[in-house]
Order: structure tokens, then C-alpha cells, then sequence
């Protein structure tokens, strides 16, 4: 069963006895998933950024648009408008199967992996979570990495609070360990 089915079937009607919701409206579901990749070596070799938006045209089977500097900082050598990394959002059937594909195959495959933390909510449901290493997903062959770069995963939610955000995830199977 896809996680979307199971999210239609079993985890909104759970969410609407639970928080006692009146409309199906109210219910919270995942709207959009944003992976970004943060990368700061850029600045010198730009080789590094294509390396990265082919990573993540791996992981997530959509092509990435690059991120630029909005401002100039001396201390970072990085001056206006300079790419500095790359993003992709995900919606609809793409982000439900990149959902499934971070929790049953990536996370699993993390060393010393004992689930991630509930702490990481913005106050409004939405979840970042933050990974060290992209070989953890199997389509980045491990062969052809020049280096190790990690990336950060945000699932904005349609829910209210912290609270329904992440029982939501829950239910969707995110382990988390607290």
C-alpha cells in the first residue's frame, strides 16, 4: 500500500478522532516537501555545485534550481547573487514517493540509527530534518561521489501546531526516538 493511500485510509481518520476535527478541511496533510543542499565550497569550485543538483536529480527524480546569495559577506568571500547551493520541491505524487523512500529506505540505512529527533518542528507543524550524508539514499552510487555532502529535507504540513504536525508524521511512520 503507497503512503498515500495509507494517509487517505487510516492516518486522517485517526487525526480526526484524535484532535476531534469537524470538516475533513481541517485535517492536516503533508503539502510540500523541499530538499535543499546547502553548499559553501561553491565559492571556489563550481564543479562542486553540478556534482550536487545531479545528486539530487538522483534522489528525487526532479531537476533542482540553483540558489543564489542575497547578500555580500566579506567574511565569506561570497558577494551578491553567487550560487551557493541548490533545492527541488516536491509535490503531489513525486513527494508522497520521496516521503516513503526517506522513511523506509534512507533512514534505515543510517549507521547507529535509533530514530530522528521530535525537536525540529518551526512551531507550525512543518518538520526539517537535516541528513549528514546523501549516500544513504540507493540511488547515489557510492563510487561516484567526490565528496560527502549533506542536505536538509523540510515537510511543510497544513497543520496548526507542533503537536498535530507531529502526530501526523507519526502515524505516516517517521520514527522518531523522543
Amino acid at each position: 500500500m503507497s503512503l498515500k493511500t495509507h494517509y487517505e485510509n487510516e492516518v486522517a481518520p485517526k487525526l480526526k478522532e484524535t484532535f476531534g476535527y469537524e470538516n475533513i478541511h481541517q485535517i492536516p496533510k503533508v503539502d510540500k516537501i523541499v530538499v535543499n543542499m546547502g553548499l559553501g565550497e561553491a565559492i571556489q569550485n563550481i564543479k562542486v555545485l553540478d556534482s550536487a543538483q545531479a545528486e539530487i536529480k538522483r534522489i528525487t527524480g526532479q531537476a533542482p534550481v540553483v540558489t543564489r546569495a542575497k547578500k555580500s559577506i566579506a567574511a565569506f568571500k561570497v558577494r551578491e547573487g553567487m550560487p551557493i547551493g541548490c533545492m527541488v520541491t516536491l509535490r503531489r505524487r513525486r513527494m508522497w514517493d520521496f516521503l516513503e523512500k526517506v522513511i523506509h529506505v534512507a533512514l534505515p540505512r543510517v549507521r547507529d540509527f535509533r530514530g530522528i529527533s521530535g525537536k525540529a518542528f518551526d512551531g507550525y507543524g512543518n518538520y526539517t530534518l537535516g541528513i549528514k550524508e546523501q549516500i544513504i539514499f540507493p540511488e547515489v552510487d557510492y563510487d561516484k561521489v567526490d565528496a560527502i555532502k549533506g542536505l536538509n529535507i523540510t515537510i511543510v504540513t497544513t497543520a496548526r501546531n507542533n503537536a498535530e504536525g507531529k502526530e501526523l508524521l507519526k502515524l505516516l511512520g517517521m520514527p522518531f526516538r523522543n
